[in-house]
């Protein structure tokens, strides 16, 4: 049975997705970089009882990444779900960074989701239907987060063109916009975000929104 996988599987929104995901029965695939990281998060989906499999993969890495969907779609077949939550968020200022570190931060917050789709997408598109989600934040640029913010702004322009290029045929593309800082018990607590991914998977066609905007609970 195809399932999920959550790119950037870390604690977090990465581990309440694949939680969510879980509860509905779908396999999972685990891609993070650290193997501690993917034990945590495997081990938190115990209780519900699906295929597992954790993959060490930087998401930067195009060789990697590669390999570890390929490895993903051998074992449970293309996937009906695929998450792209990795990112690289720190504070830097205009003219603060060098260009290698902006390019880091690129390669992390927009390229990383480019190419998993670029993987992943044509045989969705062939087969008719999937889903391809990225965590997005930051409605509004701040000055305070440069990179960041270029980032995010990447992944709306990125989910256009996933759009335009496979949405007529049946792969919705989509982004989940998190206005604020994740916590357990907050306004932002993961859990409730993780129900912005299964509300976006499971819509309508003719009801496809590309992005979703979780600003706290109402």
């Amino acid at each position: 049975m195809p399932g999920a996988v959550i790119i950037g599987a870390g604690p977090g929104i990465g581990q309440a997705v694949a939680r969510r995901f879980a509860r509905e029965g779908m396999p999972i695939t685990l891609v993070a970089r650290g193997a501690q990281t993917l034990r945590v998060v495997a081990d938190g989906l115990a209780p519900y009882d699906v295929p597992i499999i954790t993959l060490q993969a930087d998401s930067a890495d195009r060789a990697a990444l590669d390999a570890a969907l390929d490895q993903a779609v051998g074992e449970h077949g293309v996937p009906e779900v695929a998450v792209h939550n990795a990112a690289l968020v720190r504070a830097d200022e205009l003219g603060e960074l060098s260009v290698r570190d902006h390019m880091e931060a690129w390669a992390v917050n927009v390229v990383g989701a480019l190419n998993a789709a670029a993987h992943l997408a044509p045989a969705m598109a062939a087969r008719g239907s999937g889903t391809f989600l990225v965590t997005g934040g930051m409605p509004e640029p701040k000055p305070e987060y440069v990179s960041l913010s270029l980032g995010k702004a990447g992944v709306r322009t990125l989910i256009t063109l996933l759009d335009q290029h496979y949405g007529s045929f049946g792969v919705h593309a989509a982004s989940v916009t998190v206005d604020g800082p994740v916590a357990p018990g907050t306004d932002f607590d993961p859990d409730d975000i993780a129900e912005h991914y299964w509300h976006l998977h499971t819509q309508p066609r003719h009801l496809w929104d590309r992005e979703a905007l979780h600003a706290g609970r109402s």
